[in-house]
């Protein structure tokens, strides 16, 4: 909890402090009530002046209640706009830590647990620091002031609180001891049911196309009835606190006068006034030093779940990144040129090597191509060339410079990346091409029709009703996969990169478009380096080097030719989709 006070800035601890001093004035004036109190017994006991005598001391009695109003509004005002602030800031350091974890990182926590922790967990702290610096501040206050103020009005009376304000102690203690683990479970069920809701609604074809909803629902249910029977638990548990509270003031308030009217029946005509007057004061203070510890009580209910929350978010502030951001940031004598020298690469919790010795070189203006099976590595290198990871063995050089040295935003802006599944964003088709404009300050409207045009996707994009103009919804889900494809293709292009990556991306086009679209990128691309990976020969059967791939392995490198004659694996593949006469006319 104190690590994530850091985000208060110091005009919120000079907040804190105004709260403070109003708190302890707001405390005074309700301490001073009783006093009050007592004096209009007295008159009423003693019956001289008593209406005159009475309205002053009354009237006296509404200043300090309606002072102690506006001192509580002021303090609610006040620490409502600290905790808001505070985790707006806190939202904002944890979502930009996600920002910049690595793939290693994202694998360590779900997309589930990061919505939780960014959303749940954050309002549980928010919801302790608002009531808390009140609570926490005001309780201890009135406690200690309300104790000194009757500790000479009685022994008798003071035993008797002492033992009500243990009993209370106790029972949170207890309280504390059974609840505290329950809300570790809480949490983590709650990750739980939002991985699996989450589940079910980007997979909704699927469940449908396989009539698994009972299934789905049966999962669901399962954790939501597990969720169910522990906060059943922990809202028993806190409930109990409540009527034992009450029945604690109750009693005590009972105990007070009970022993009173056994001392006023043994005092003297004297003294009977006085202890009256003081079994009434002492009854106001004693309420008060319970109401405190109530007020302490509503704190303890409130913050095992708040600790849960605080661990689970620094589990992700503290998270230390894979991937290290480099400093080069200067231009570089060649431009274009990739090196793989001997990379060999496991995931970080994997025994085997997924790749093994990979060797290469394209120059600007190259085409290179990876085939090879499912499975074979040829997305995990292009990863690494993304620095999705980092090599385990070996070097990737980008114009001459180890990729780690460079810095993460210098080195992205080399890249036009199109992934196997098509990414859209919610929004135009004209903000869906120019998402990310490559350093540069705008990407211009004849670019991105230049873009659109080259990735045979203005076919369609110009029949389209508002054409540049069409709102694509969240996750392209009003778009074919076809149509997903190009405009993704279309973003790579109107960045103008020095590398192009092509992780097959082309799976999804039929083989006119997908003739005519790369019959265009070679035009468009001649002055920048073209890394491809495929499964189909017409694909990628004119570049200028193919790599083929096995267990992670290059067991060929060569032209489509050269491949044809010397690599079995290949042969298969190409045969598998032409004939020998078809691949031997080309």
């Amino acid at each position: 909890m104190f690590k994530l006070l850091k985000n208060l800035t110091k005009k919120d601890y000079g907040f804190i402090v105004i709260s403070t001093l109003l708190i302890i004035f707001q405390v005074w004036l309700d301490l001073k009530l009783p006093d009050y109190m007592a004096n209009i017994t007295t008159i009423i006991e003693s019956g001289t002046d008593s209406l005159s005598g009475i309205l002053k001391n009354g009237g006296y009695m509404l200043l300090c209640a309606g002072g102690s109003l506006v001192a509580a509004i002021i303090v609610g005002y006040i620490t409502s706009m600290i905790s808001a602030k505070f985790s707006s800031n806190v939202r904002k350091k944890l979502y930009n830590q996600v920002e910049n974890f690595g793939m290693e990182e994202i694998k360590k926590f779900s997309t589930s647990s990061l919505i939780t922790r960014t959303t749940n967990d954050i309002t549980n702290v928010q919801m302790l620091l608002s009531m808390g610096l009140q609570l926490l501040i005001k309780a201890p206050i009135t406690a200690v002031w309300a104790i000194f103020k009757i500790l000479n009005k009685g022994w008798e009376w003071s035993l008797l609180t002492g033992i009500a304000v243990f009993i209370l102690l106790f029972m949170i203690v207890l309280l504390m001891i059974l609840v505290i683990p329950k809300f570790k479970v809480v949490q983590k069920l709650i990750d739980k049911i939002n991985n699996t809701t989450r589940e079910q609604l980007t997979g909704i074809r699927v469940v449908r196309a396989f009539n698994a909803e009972k299934y789905q629902e049966e999962k669901f249910a399962e954790g939501n009835n597990e969720l169910t029977k522990i906060q059943m638990f922990n809202q028993r548990m806190m409930s109990i606190m409540s009527p034992i509270m009450y029945l604690i003031m109750n009693l005590l308030t009972l105990g007070i006068y009970f022993i009173g009217a056994n001392l006023i029946n043994e005092a003297g005509m004297l003294d009977k006034i006085e202890i009256f007057s003081n079994m009434v004061v002492f009854s106001s203070y004693a309420m008060q030093v319970i109401m405190a510890f109530l007020m302490l009580s509503m704190i303890f209910i409130m913050y095992p779940r708040a600790s849960v929350s605080v661990s689970r978010i620094n589990e992700v502030l503290d998270t230390t990144f894979s991937i290290k951001d480099g400093t080069f940031t200067g231009k570089t004598k060649t431009v274009g040129k990739v090196e793989f020298k001997n990379v060999s690469f496991k995931y970080p919790d994997g025994e085997e090597y997924v790749l093994k010795n990979i060797s290469f070189v394209a120059n600007k203006g190259d085409t290179v191509a990876f085939i090879g099976s499912t499975g074979s590595g040829k997305s995990t290198l292009v990863n690494l060339l993304l620095r999705f990871y980092d090599v385990t063995e070996g070097q990737i050089l980008i114009d001459d410079v180890d990729i780690k040295e460079y810095k993460l935003e210098e080195l992205y802006n080399k890249f036009g990346y199109v992934p196997q599944k098509a990414i859209m964003f919610r929004g135009s088709i004209t903000e869906n091409v120019s998402y990310g404009n490559n350093g540069k300050e705008k990407t211009s409207k004849n670019k991105i029709e230049e873009a659109v045009k080259v990735a045979q996707a203005e076919e369609f994009v110009t029949k389209l009703k508002d054409k540049y103009n069409y709102q694509i919804a969240r996750g392209g889900t009003n778009l074919s996969g076809g149509q997903k494809q190009r405009i993704s293709i279309a973003r790579a292009i109107a960045r103008d990169p020095e590398i192009f990556i092509f992780d097959d991306c082309f799976s999804a086009l039929d083989y006119k478009t997908d003739y005519l679209l790369r019959h265009e990128l070679r035009e468009y691309t001649q002055d920048a380096t073209s890394l491809i990976v495929a499964q189909r020969i017409g694909t990628i059967k004119n570049a200028d080097l193919i790599l083929v791939l096995d267990s992670g392995e290059c067991i060929g490198k060569g032209t489509h030719k050269e491949l044809l004659k010397t690599c079995q694996v290949y042969q298969e593949i190409a045969y598998s989709q032409a004939s020998k006469e078809e691949l031997d006319n080309e």
